[in-house]
């Protein structure tokens, strides 16, 4: 590849992109809604989020100094990340919080990206997450996962009209946000009936020894705060309108 279409792909990458129709962002948010609130779609579906939950405790474990084993996912839309180090201090419970908030956050960052009309960089960063992650998967339905959504980014990003593009970066944000929600409810129902002993939030209190509902309420608040703020973001245009 000569400079000038590595300058023309670094342009394409960095460079803004025009506004969607406005039927656009209020279709996507509607269509993200329905896979995630009808338990039969969302138990499908799910499987998204549990590759930015597993892959934020595995991002944060990194940045902290902490050794990444490995990352499985599993068919039930479980996961589980194993790294070493210090077992107890700040590294350790950033990364075990950094689970249920890693979703949100994400959706959060995309929606400014959108609001900002960086469409393509939304798009290859996802792809760049996704390719790293795969390097860190230890089972072949997690490999399976992780390979089938990077697919659909490259192909998309590559292959796809604008229109195209855009409909499908603003569905992605918009089931981070409203995905996000979620987990904290079922958690936080889970623990109701005693069956989520070594939870993100069990784990967190016993390194803390902040109570697990406090915990509970932060992935609450984080993942509330983030559906407000990103989809203030996203129907910008709309809002403006009215």
């Amino acid at each position: 590849m000569d400079n000038a279409s590595i300058t023309d792909v670094w342009d394409r990458v960095v460079g803004s992109q025009p506004d969607p129709e406005q039927w656009l962002v209020i279709a996507t948010g509607v269509l993200a809604l329905l896979a995630v609130a009808p338990y039969g779609v969302w138990r499908i579906s799910r499987n998204a989020i549990t590759i930015a939950h597993e892959g934020g405790h595995g991002l944060i474990a990194l940045l902290t100094g902490r050794q990444l084993d490995g990352i499985r996912l599993h068919s039930d839309t479980s996961g589980l990340t194993v790294s070493r180090g210090k077992p107890t201090g700040i590294g350790m419970v950033l990364t075990a919080a950094a689970g249920y908030t890693a979703p949100p956050l994400l959706g959060l960052g995309g929606a400014w990206l959108l609001a900002a009309n960086h469409i393509t960089a939304l798009l290859w960063g996802a792809t760049v997450l996704l390719l790293a992650m795969l390097v860190m998967i230890r089972n072949a339905y997690g490999v399976l996962t992780v390979v089938v959504a990077g697919g659909a980014f490259v192909l998309v990003s590559w292959l796809t009209d604008p229109e195209v593009q855009a409909g499908f970066a603003y569905v992605v944000v918009w089931f981070l946000l409203l995905g996000g929600v979620r987990p904290a409810f079922e958690l936080q129902r889970k623990r109701r009936y005693g069956q989520a002993g070594d939870s993100d939030a069990d784990q967190l209190s016993r390194l803390t020894h902040v109570p697990a509902a406090m915990w509970l309420f932060l992935f609450h608040a984080v993942s509330l705060c983030c559906l407000i703020g990103g989809g203030r973001w996203l129907l910008g245009p709309v809002l403006d309108q009215l």
